[in-house]
């Protein structure tokens, strides 16, 4: 018995409507033969539940992004020791589980390549943390959000002219720490302690 399985998509193009299963020796279904599927007589139509389709779409689509996850995490020499794609079966659950730990590998992966750059970057000032963090606990009480009135800014209180001039963009205390501590470190390797004439050492 010959079995023909013709897939048939709804109006949306993006939805399994149903499968058409043709019997050999039937009669026609003329509908089908429009569209060059029929080539066996007889048809019956079983309806496939378009979640089911929908389920398989993205199941396929949370497999590809974990893939993509994978190969960053290896770039930045942090995959994990065991993996989702080592497994001969893995469930829908499991697999998101998994790509959730890998995202987060890859953050902390980031978040650390990220700290050791602005440690490098910090150190090439030559100023140590301990001189930066004493002028910062007497101008703004180490804070780097801070602000004052009079218009400084930061841990530091920079003034938008001392900022710009050691390479700053945009207000200081809305940059991060890291960035803060590397230009007060770079002013500090330029000018001393002169720019924080009561906070200075």
């Amino acid at each position: 018995m010959f079995r023909k399985v013709a897939v048939v998509l709804a109006s949306t193009g993006l939805v399994l409507g149903s499968i058409a299963v043709a019997d050999a020796g039937g009669a026609s279904n003329p509908e089908l033969a429009a569209t060059g599927l029929d080539q066996s007589p007889e048809l019956a139509v079983i309806d496939l539940p378009a979640e089911r389709f929908q389920r398989s779409i993205d199941a396929h689509t949370q497999l590809v992004d974990y893939r993509k996850l994978l190969d960053t995490a290896r770039r930045l020499d942090a995959e994990p020791a065991e993996h989702a794609l080592e497994q001969v079966e893995v469930s829908e659950r499991e697999l998101s589980a998994a790509t959730g730990a890998l995202r987060q590998r890859i953050e902390a992966a980031r978040d650390a390549a990220a700290r050791e750059a602005s440690a490098a970057r910090f150190a090439s000032t030559g100023v140590s943390q301990a001189t930066l963090d004493a002028i910062a606990a007497c101008e703004s009480g180490g804070d780097p959000t801070a602000v004052n009135a009079a218009g400084y800014y930061g841990k530091y209180q920079f003034d938008l002219g001392t900022w710009a001039g050691v390479g700053g963009s945009g207000n200081p205390a809305e940059a991060s720490e890291a960035e803060q501590d590397y230009r007060a470190g770079l002013l500090y390797a330029r000018a001393g302690s002169s720019p924080w004439p009561v906070c200075g050492i």
